[in-house]
């Protein structure tokens, strides 16, 4: 096949099957070889057991599955993002039917739009949007330390003022988890200082040293404030320095937490500085929870991540994008908004299982996009939303078929893995 990865046909799934249907097929019969990971029968375990299934004998990546309140999330696994409570264009349904399991959202910006108390009168974040599978929320610090003009940092937390009301408010270790037990999330991030990606090193002490300060506080919080069955993860800073993240991952591996993520990284940082961080960090995280990476990536970002032995990440790359033009395929990226797709009768990729490559053509997508019709961003999300979870499924279930190995060497041969518009 000449690295292409081969596309899997749609599936009128549900959520606790995944995307096991929707698989690539890198090699012959791979796919096809494998039943669902997770059948209804199956014998559902406590939130926060995670069981690591499959591993790569001859390196890191593993494979596995995090149980939560709302199901099991097989790993390793991409979870879109839903900022504000919807990832744009698409509905619930939509996210089920491309393979989403786990959902990102933002707690700053839910616990200030629609609010805390609007959240609680609703029951919780899931029942809002119509979500029945499991949600991850993010504290909101980097949206908070990004607003640099607009935030004050002290030991015990930080001032800041909205970016859309200029409204003062603050931010602390417990309110952050206060909003995310009102949110109902099945994990929730904890408080943390951010550095932005140029920071010096004094500047980047001082974040790891506060961040160890807030995240010994939630740690002994969590248990008071969350709900029973909310998930608490812990986050490592540190920047590209090695010495500085396995000394901050060293102090928080022994606190009361279900899982550790790496925070602070696809801030700026060159991107070989960001992987040489999963390589030499990551496979030293706790063995028995579960490993996230904030924030990343592109293709080639998962493949490192996965390769290092991370099981969950998130990016607003691949919905980001296609508003912007840009379609995800194993034979690299497409940009629509190119004049030469104004007659092209083909879809995106005549492969794929997705319901826009399924009934629409290049012409067709372009035309619609020229015109800022709401349906484009509906159809590109989609493709690139299931392009997105074939890629990781095809490393998990290489790693589960023990190939991985091969399926490594056939996603590295593909065009998206050194992405170019075209």
């Amino acid at each position: 096949m000449g690295g292409r990865l081969q596309g899997g046909g749609p599936s009128g799934i549900q959520a606790i099957v995944t995307t096991e249907l929707l698989r690539v097929d890198p090699l012959a019969g791979l796919a096809t070889s494998l039943a669902p990971e997770v059948n209804p029968s199956d014998e559902a375990r406590e939130p926060g057991c995670f069981e690591v299934h499959a591993r790569d004998p001859g390196g890191h990546a593993r494979a596995g599955r995090l149980w939560t309140a709302h199901g099991p999330v097989e790993t390793p696994c991409f979870m879109p993002v839903g900022t504000y409570g919807a990832v744009k264009g698409v509905l619930p349904q939509e996210l089920v039917d491309v393979g989403s399991q786990i959902i990102l959202g933002n707690a700053y910006h839910l616990g200030h739009r629609p609010g805390v108390d609007r959240m609680k009168a609703f029951g919780g974040l899931h029942r809002f949007m119509d979500w029945q599978g499991p949600i991850l929320t993010d504290s909101g610090g980097y949206q908070v330390f990004s607003l640099r003009q607009l935030q004050k940092i002290d030991e015990q937390g930080v001032d800041y003022r909205t970016h859309f009301d200029g409204s003062r408010n603050r931010m602390t270790p417990r309110s952050v988890l206060e909003v995310q037990a009102a949110l109902g999330s099945d994990i929730c991030m904890i408080l943390d200082h951010c550095p932005p990606g140029d920071a010096d090193t004094a500047a980047m002490r001082e974040a790891v040293d506060r961040s160890t300060a807030w995240a010994k506080q939630a740690a002994s919080l969590r248990r008071e404030v969350l709900h029973p069955g909310q998930l608490c993860f812990g986050i490592v800073q540190g920047g590209t320095n090695i010495d500085l993240r396995l000394e901050h991952l060293e102090q928080l591996e022994g606190l009361d937490f279900d899982g550790l993520a790496l925070g602070g990284l696809s801030v700026g940082e060159p991107v070989p500085a960001m992987h040489a961080t999963f390589d030499a960090v990551v496979h030293k995280m706790p063995e028995d929870r579960p490993r996230y990476v904030m924030g990343i990536g592109t293709p080639l970002d998962l493949l490192a991540a996965v390769t290092a032995g991370v099981d969950v990440f998130d990016c607003v790359i691949p919905t980001r994008h296609a508003r912007n033009g840009q379609f995800f395929t194993f034979g690299g990226r497409i940009n629509i908004r190119h004049s030469r797709y104004r007659d092209e009768q083909d879809p995106v990729d005549a492969l794929c299982g997705c319901l826009c490559c399924q009934r629409y053509s290049r012409a067709y997508l372009r035309h619609i996009h020229e015109h800022k019709d709401p349906l484009y961003v509906r159809l590109a999300t989609i493709h690139n939303l299931y392009f997105f979870h074939q890629w990781v499924a095809a490393m998990r279930q290489g790693l589960r078929a023990g190939r991985f190995s091969e399926v490594l060497a056939a996603a590295r041969a593909c065009e998206i893995a050194a992405p170019r518009a075209r």
